[in-house]
């Protein structure tokens, strides 16, 4: 009797181990969609909406072992201010047991999505500036910590799987060497100066999947770097990733939220400069989800099972150094400021302007900004980079990982704006005009990132 009773006993404390080790997971979407007439962001110009193609939501899964708990969110929005994120973090920690440490915030970069006011000299002519805009942004970290309290409140225990599936036919380099030595942004469709292409793609599509002991889909996150500039017009869309969401949910099953985790994509677009159709509209967004839906639904047997190890999270905050400007630049973007509105204005005088009085606002003060890293045991890592970042950094991350999946999240965790590779500075156009930081700073961070992940990756049990 006393022998049984001990061996029942150790059968209850197996069995509560098992349960206190197991991974689990939850997921849960809020919409964040504007009301009619909010301004879009994207463009550098004012967009009024006029009405909604489908919703936008902040997505947030909520993963927890052993007592320890992290949270990935990404919302339909073109790009989150830091405020933003650290106001939402706070009613996090405020409203669960997450530290809001542990959170990291995404955006999809769509641009059918409203204006976030970000305190930059851009809201001046996107009507970031405006009552709609401020009011929009005051509402939004309460709904995004809102998607985390509900994901939190349907942990379960889960399976995790992992697959990279790869698709290099609807994603493009928009940097081109011309022959005449210069290197063009976006040129003309079949424009005969174009000699190659200015850098590479990232054709992987990483695709995380959790379900049920049972079977039943909890949620998926999905992991292509790819501008979300295809519907374009002035009504509320999620874009390509809506669609794809919609597309994986009709085959796994409504229950399965869908989470986009946008890669470091800062000079890839969806646009083939050697193909005649002008690419744009609700329509495109459906064929390039089509296509990475077909891309994910083929790899379904490639699926690969995750160890449930520790949950981690661990971010270091970097000083980036400015982009340099004169006193001859503070000069022309004043000017060019009080005729924003004069058509005879070109498109890179603006960007230029607005380049250099967020500079000239800093006064000399870098830019710091946070490099996160969540991770699952020693398979799976997610890294947050802060701002649009070329797709060559990312591929370096990538490749010094020590993680078997490394998911990157650009825009996460706040923005800066662009961050070219060191070598694409000399070549100068769009992206780097636009850059606040100086050359060498997506490079620190790279370094900062790897650290992070080799750091976790060594904490992992």
């Amino acid at each position: 009797m006393r022998q049984t009773l001990l061996l029942l006993l150790l059968a209850m404390m197996l069995t509560a181990n098992e349960a206190a080790n197991e991974l689990r997971a939850g997921a849960a979407s809020v919409s964040i969609t504007p009301p009619e007439g909010a301004p879009l962001a994207g463009y550098y110009r004012k967009r009024l909406s006029e009405g909604v193609i489908d919703e936008l939501y902040s997505k947030a899964i909520v993963v927890e072992r052993d007592g320890a708990k992290a949270a990935i969110v990404v919302c339909d929005i073109l790009t989150l201010p830091r405020h933003v994120v650290e106001s939402a973090r706070k009613l996090v920690e405020q409203q669960t047991d997450i530290a809001g440490a542990n959170v990291m915030i995404g955006a999809t970069h769509s641009h059918t999505s409203p204006v976030v006011s970000g305190e930059n000299t851009r809201d001046l002519l996107d009507g970031g500036d405006g009552d709609a805009a401020m009011k929009y942004t005051a509402r939004l970290p309460a709904l995004i910590a809102q998607s985390v309290v509900e994901a939190n409140k349907r942990l379960t225990p889960v399976r995790a799987s992992a697959a990279i599936a790869r698709e290099d036919g609807v994603s493009f380099n928009r940097r081109f060497w011309m022959r005449d030595g210069s290197v063009s942004w976006n040129p003309p469709k079949f424009d005969k100066n174009i000699i190659r292409t200015a850098g590479p793609i990232d054709p992987e599509v990483g695709f995380l999947y959790f379900e049920t002991p049972d079977a039943k889909p909890v949620a998926s996150v999905v992991n292509f770097a790819m501008h979300s500039d295809t519907v374009g017009g002035q009504k509320i869309s999620a874009d390509y990733m809506g669609q794809l969401s919609r597309l994986l949910a009709e085959y796994k099953g409504q229950d399965m939220l869908t989470l986009f985790a946008l890669g470091a994509c800062g000079n890839i677009n969806h646009r083939d400069v050697f193909w005649k159709d002008n690419q744009k509209g609700i329509n495109e967004a459906f064929r390039i989800a089509t296509i990475l839906a077909g891309a994910i639904n083929r790899s379904w047997d490639d699926l690969k099972p995750l160890a449930a190890g520790a949950v981690q999270a661990r971010s270091e905050m970097v000083k980036l150094p400015l982009a340099p400007i004169t006193d001859e630049d503070v000069a022309k973007a004043n000017e060019v400021v009080k005729r924003l509105n004069d058509p005879k204005t070109t498109f890179m005088e603006q960007v230029k302007a607005f380049q250099t009085l967020d500079i000239k606002r800093r006064d000399g003060r870098p830019l710091e900004v946070e490099v996160q890293v969540v991770s699952i045991g020693k398979d799976v890592a997610f890294v947050s980079l802060p701002g649009e970042v070329f797709v060559e950094l990312g591929i370096s991350i990538k490749k010094a990982s020590p993680f078997l999946y490394t998911i990157i999240i650009e825009l996460a965790n706040g923005s800066i704006g662009y961050i070219p590779n060191k070598s694409a500075y000399p070549e100068g156009n769009y992206e780097v005009v636009s850059a606040r930081c100086a050359a060498g700073s997506g490079e620190m961070l790279v370094t900062t990132a790897v650290k992070l992940l080799n750091e976790v990756f060594e904490g992992a049990k």
